[in-house]
């Protein structure tokens, strides 16, 4: 073994690590909402008018748990260039925001039992993620492309929010 694999190990060592954080914190952003779902909870949605639309409720995890993954390794793929780009702090800024507004929209909605606050903290999210998504352009067009689905997802999701508000006057 040369001098200079040491470097390259630790570089691989350093990834490695930096991708499991990324993904962790960006499921743990999600398990905060899965703490809020209680048999009240249920009971409260369940009582709620909701659009043709609404999937059911099983399709929610699956689809979340892999949003969550993909958001967690183009957070890695951004985190992995040089930290001293703007564009890099920068968009890893932005992309704790909108994972902020993620974890926040659960309790809102659900804790708060009140969808027009979360509807204001869902728009402000799909906001946090376009922005997430032009800046992560710039390092990493893979990390980019990896929050399209997410920012899909919050689309279908304001809309289901926006029609509970509207059904439920």
């Amino acid at each position: 073994m040369s001098a200079t694999d040491a470097p390259a190990r630790r570089s691989v060592g350093l990834d490695v690590l930096r991708a499991v954080v990324s993904i962790v914190a960006c499921l743990a952003a999600g398990g905060v909402g899965g703490l809020m779902m209680t048999g009240e909870t249920w009971t409260w949605y369940a009582s709620l008018n909701r659009p043709a639309l609404n999937p059911p409720g099983w399709v929610f995890g699956p689809v979340w748990t892999a949003l969550y993954i993909m958001m967690g390794v183009a957070a890695f793929l951004v985190w992995r260039r040089d930290l001293r780009r703007l564009a890099v702090r920068a968009g890893l800024g932005l992309f704790a925001a909108q994972l902020l507004l993620n974890a926040i929209w659960t309790p809102v909605f659900f804790g708060l039992q009140d969808p027009p606050a979360a509807l204001i903290v869902i728009g402000l999210l799909w906001v946090a993620i376009a922005a997430t998504i032009v800046v992560f352009w710039r390092v990493s067009k893979a990390a980019s492309i990896l929050l399209m689905p997410y920012i899909l997802w919050v689309s279908f999701a304001s809309y289901l929010n926006y029609a509970i508000v509207t059904l439920n006057r």
